[in-house]
């Protein structure tokens, strides 16, 4: 988050010390050379750029093994299209050229900066120096989507990124950060913007906030200043022998959308007329759409290369085709599309695609679901060539095991029930056809709402009333939209009145702390 300019070459000795855990060592892509280190279990730091040049003894982050797999995860798919390796390996850092890595710090220990989610030095990747760069854990309160922004946003200040603005139509500043825009899986926002609160998040061609047409080509920046550029290309762009060919009956293909003019072409030859079913699914979290950085679009062509169909839905990443194909070859185009919310400039990432033929009595099942109070409110459509039988709402604290939630017959297409769990809920639908066949529908998550230690209001004029239901005292503090602690004190009673009238109107984030634990509210200030 912050940028100095380096005028003359430092030579440095950076005293380390590493806390030994058992921190799982993955890599995202181990033959490059150029090397992102995210390091979860403690470090020690003596640098002259950071703390005045005083010892940092960062603390491990509080994250579990599976907490780290999912950061890990998320980051490399933000950095999927690029020669570049992400690793949570000491030694694959080590080994990585000097002026070609950097370390990214995940740890607790946030006192000696204050106000921010994370810090790094513009361009420190290529420094040579072992410049590192900090993601404060317990300021993103542990939460996994947003330390993995975060650890991505700091990735990027240090290969030459600023940050992402939004400006008004009269080229006046609306946000230093832009929030993006959209709800549900194909809301976007840039990761050098605010990407905490939007699903498809990536990199961008848009203002700083240096001004509304100083525009900043991520993409650019990040494949011509730092030694490494965009990933070999893994499947032909041609329309031709040089495409990949699949099989008829039944296929299953890897790939990654690395440039947004890359197209994947997939040559598919019909002996017969046949219903053909085609899916093709951006890379998620437990086979969701969560951290999905790729909107998929598909278009087919025939032996001429003549296109004859593009199925690119606005309201989803994914892509699901049924349709009858005469006899003859076919060639299928991958690639990154846009929708109501984001261009294709940064839809990369990679995607699973798939091809059956024959005919498919229930040709698709779609699920979405939102939040309606307390309450999940789940609806669905099913696409189907024989009558619905049966059908079964699964649901699952982990994306992994599903669990019965509710059953219902033939016709029922939404469900509302309020949740005896807290954090994240998976759902999907199962149906079955009176022929007996069984399809699945997409994942889609909600977050429960957790039990609330402290009652709050949210929306204010001149104060916030906290009420905390243990009754004990606690400690709390008032964050700005930019991260910065504007207030911060302790309540002695249950009841607390903050005063707020010398605040701007705006949004706020209020954290408060007791022995009960933590809570975090989004204030609006009018």
């Amino acid at each position: 988050m912050k940028n100095i300019t380096k005028t003359f070459l430092f030579t440095i000795a950076m005293l380390c010390q590493l806390v030994v855990l058992a921190q799982p060592k993955l890599n995202s892509f181990p033959s490059a050379q150029a090397t992102i280190f995210l390091d979860f279990d403690g470090h020690k730091v003596i640098h002259p750029f950071w703390n005045g040049g005083q010892p940092i003894n960062c603390a491990p982050a509080s994250l579990t093994n599976t907490q780290i797999v999912e950061i890990f995860n998320r980051v490399s798919e933000d950095f999927r299209p690029f020669n570049v390796n992400i690793t949570t390996d000491s030694i694959e850092y080590i080994n990585a050229p000097l002026n070609m890595r950097v370390r990214i710090i995940v740890t607790p220990t946030s006192s000696w900066y204050t106000g921010v989610g994370g810090i790094s030095y513009i361009g420190s990747f290529t420094w040579g120096d072992d410049t590192p760069g900090f993601v404060f854990s317990d300021r993103l309160s542990n939460n996994t989507k947003y330390i993995a922004e975060c650890c991505t946003h700091e990735s990027g200040h240090t290969i030459g990124l600023s940050h992402q603005s939004s400006y008004n139509q009269n080229c006046q500043l609306i946000e230093p950060y832009s929030t993006g825009s959209g709800t549900g899986e194909t809301s976007w926002a840039p990761v050098m913007g605010n990407s905490y609160y939007r699903n498809m998040t990536g990199w961008n061609d848009g203002p700083t906030p240096y001004g509304c047409s100083l525009t900043q080509d991520n993409l650019t920046i990040i494949t011509t200043q730092n030694g490494f550029g965009y990933r070999e290309d893994d499947h032909a762009d041609e329309f031709n022998e040089n495409a990949t060919w699949v099989a008829e009956s039944s296929f299953s293909e890897d790939g990654i959308i690395s440039t947004n003019t890359d197209k994947d072409v997939f040559a598919y030859n019909l002996t017969s007329d046949r219903w053909v079913h085609f899916e093709a699914k951006p890379y998620g979290l437990n086979n969701s759409s969560d951290g999905a950085n790729l909107d998929i679009k598909i278009e087919i062509y025939n032996s001429n290369h003549q296109l004859i169909n593009t199925y690119n839905p606005l309201n989803r990443l994914d892509v699901s085709i049924d349709t009858m194909l005469n006899a003859g070859l076919y060639f299928l185009a991958v690639s990154g599309g846009g929708n109501n919310n984001i261009s294709n400039y940064g839809s990369l990432g990679s995607y699973k695609i798939t091809g059956t033929t024959g005919a498919l009595p229930i040709r698709n099942i779609s699920l979405r679901g939102f939040k309606v109070g307390n309450q999940h409110q789940l609806m669905w459509t099913i696409t189907s060539d024989e009558p619905i039988a049966s059908q079964i709402l699964e649901s699952s604290s982990d994306g992994v095991n599903f669990e019965a939630l509710a059953s219902f017959g033939s016709t029922q297409t939404s469900f509302r029930y309020t949740p005896n769990k807290t954090g994240n809920i998976y759902y999907r639908i199962k149906a079955e056809s009176i022929i007996n066949q069984n399809a699945t529908s997409n994942t889609v998550t909600l977050r429960a709402n957790p039990h609330k230690i402290y009652q709050v209001s949210t929306l204010v004029t001149s104060h916030i009333r906290i009420q905390s239901n243990d009754n004990n005292s606690f400690d709390y503090s008032i964050i700005d939209a930019v991260g910065r602690t504007i207030v911060r004190g302790h309540a002695k009673e249950d009841i607390q009145l903050i005063p707020v009238q010398q605040l701007p109107a705006g949004m706020y984030f209020l954290t408060l702390s007791g022995e009960q634990g933590k809570q975090t509210e989004r204030i609006i200030k009018q």
